[in-house]
């Protein structure tokens, strides 16, 4: 159902009522709202490929890897998770044969997760598909996505992220 106003406007207008900080809390609210409705169309693109969006995330982590495999620790750096996140992740992706884990060559404490050729195979399956969608964010032309991307950056990189 269709809301006839938009609630965050009038989240904000009775947050002004009582409280500061008016644009931050409406731009934080609206930035909470894209995300779930993004991730929501993803995880809905990505589901008849019996994938989540965090396990595509890791398959094409993978994918960009030069040797199609990296230790679980440098993955969840990269994704930007915690370590048992990454755990759970691939032993569902290796429940479905999309990855393997093997020992690491050099680090015996260390485990390497390995893209099968079914892993890449579903990769390009699943990104003709998000590509084909906008990534959920086809209301925005190059210019808006280059311009929401730029707006970002800063409180990206102010949390650590590089």
């Amino acid at each position: 159902m269709t809301l006839p106003f938009d609630p965050i406007d009038e989240a904000a207008r009775q947050w002004g009522h009582r409280w500061d900080g008016v644009p931050a809390m409406h731009a934080v609210t609206s930035l909470m709202r894209v995300q779930q409705l993004v991730l929501g169309r993803l995880d809905a693109i990505l589901k008849p490929h019996g994938l989540t969006f965090a396990r595509y995330e890791a398959l094409v982590l993978l994918v960009f890897s030069s040797r199609g495999s990296l230790p679980l620790g440098k993955m969840g750096e990269r994704l930007q998770v915690h370590p048992t996140s990454v755990t759970s992740i691939v032993r569902r992706l290796e429940s479905s044969r999309l990855v393997v884990r093997r020992a690491h060559p050099e680090d015996g404490r260390a485990v390497l997760a390995e893209i099968t050729d079914a892993g890449r195979t579903l990769v390009e399956t699943a990104t003709r598909d998000l590509v084909g969608a906008d990534f959920g964010l086809g209301v925005l032309d190059d210019r808006q996505l280059r311009e929401l991307s730029e707006l970002l950056r800063p409180i990206r990189r102010a949390a650590g992220d590089f």
